[in-house]
């Protein structure tokens, strides 16, 4: 008599609760793949420059281990408690699947699961390291230690097929039947509740007249994120437009006090948005955890980055129904709809980014335009029911390959 088939069990690895797109994904993987799916979420020590986004775990009942061993750097001793541990997790949980999320999860979570004969090994690449974080010979090292990693791996997730390009024909980090494409997904729902409503609540807290234009860039504030370039964009529209605009660098990490003082030197006045609202042309918000407010209240939103996987901050941009000005890295091109949700440029050009904004900031009816596109492009490509869907059947075909 056939027996009650078990729950498949997917152990889940993430290097930390961060904010931002891998820890959204997570953590509805986590709490919403179907009844047939028992997951065990593990996670990495906080980093002290970031803003934790426990809240994301909490508000969706998820109660993560956390591993306070894995951290961002490398530190030998540390990495091989937090390997350690995790092969504890796995020998305990005894999971069908471990499925590990970005790089130190990747490595630590990878190593212990291939050690413990975990049947399915699976990675996800949410960004990578190949370019514009490292010098040459860190990068082929990191290149060596994913391919090492890959032939381990049952199955390799890129989140767009840019992605998948760079890591098959560019990288060389696996072949290209290893690698599977599932972008990320969302709960963007929020971001069409009650724009009007917070676009006051945003706008009275930084005391932002009607006819002021709001231009946002979002992120970490990080080398990576190239702010030195939206400041030089601002200047340089801020000199050509007679019409009132206001900028606004929401988030914060590393690079706030080179990003302010690169500002003071272009001569554009600044103000601390977490203590005073008087009118500045940049105000620097930190972090802002309800950014659906935060978008509502904008009129135009920035990205200048190096380099990006898939930025959750266009996709919720476009669900918000904001028109962008980017740079055109990476998976920025799975992402927006280029002259339709958001105007692109080449990376790190001031006179071309200047130019696209310029554009936005003086065409009153192209933001209009623009702004009608986002959410129609956006609202089942990148929800999380599809992503749930999507991941269900990779776990269900690699299984029955395995048997």
């Amino acid at each position: 008599m056939e027996t009650k088939q078990h729950k498949i069990k997917v152990l889940r690895i993430i290097n930390r609760f961060n904010l931002g797109g891998p820890t959204y994904n997570v953590a509805y993987l986590s709490k919403y793949l179907s009844d047939g799916f028992e997951t065990l979420l593990v996670g990495g020590a906080k980093d002290e420059t970031e803003e934790s986004s426990d809240f994301i775990v909490n508000n969706l009942g998820l109660k993560p281990i956390i591993v306070e061993e894995m951290m961002r750097e490398i530190d030998l001793k540390n990495d091989f408690t937090a390997y350690k541990k995790i092969k504890k997790i796995i020998q305990e949980y005894k999971p069908d699947i471990v499925h590990t999320h970005a790089s130190k999860a990747g490595t630590l979570g990878r190593l212990a699961a291939s050690s413990c004969g975990v049947p399915i090994i699976i990675h996800t690449f949410h960004g990578h390291v190949f370019h514009s974080y490292f010098g040459k010979l860190k990068t082929a090292f990191y290149k060596n230690i994913e391919r090492y990693l890959a032939k381990k791996s049952t199955a390799i997730i890129a989140i767009s097929q840019i992605q998948k390009n760079e890591l098959v024909d560019i990288h060389k980090i696996c072949k290209s039947e290893k690698v599977y494409i599932v972008p990320l997904g969302f709960d963007l729902s929020k971001f069409q509740e009650n724009q009007d409503f917070k676009r006051k609540q945003f706008r009275e807290k930084y005391n932002l007249a009607d006819d002021e234009i709001a231009i946002s860039i979002i992120g970490r504030l990080v080398p990576v994120k190239n702010h030195a370039l939206f400041l030089e964009g601002l200047k340089s529209v801020s000199a050509q437009t007679s019409k009132k605009i206001r900028a606004f660098v929401i988030g914060d990490g590393e690079s706030r006090t080179e990003i302010e003082a690169k500002a003071i030197e272009l001569g554009i006045p600044i103000v601390d948005g977490t203590k005073s609202n008087h009118k500045q042309l940049l105000t620097f918000t930190s972090w802002i955890k309800e950014i659906d407010i935060a978008l509502a209240g904008s009129d135009i939103i920035a990205l200048t980055s190096f380099n990006e996987g898939t930025p959750v901050s266009l996709i919720e941009a476009q669900a918000a129904n904001k028109p962008i000005v980017t740079t055109n890295v990476g998976g920025i091109e799975n992402v927006v709809l280029p002259n339709q949700t958001a105007l692109l440029c080449e990376n790190n050009n001031v006179v071309e980014f200047s130019t696209q904004l310029l554009k936005l900031v003086e065409g009153d009816a192209l933001r209009h335009t623009m702004s009608q596109n986002g959410w129609m492009h956006v609202k089942e490509k990148f929800h999380f029911t599809r992503l749930v869907s999507d991941m269900e059947k990779l776990y269900k075909k690699l299984l029955k390959k395995d048997l």
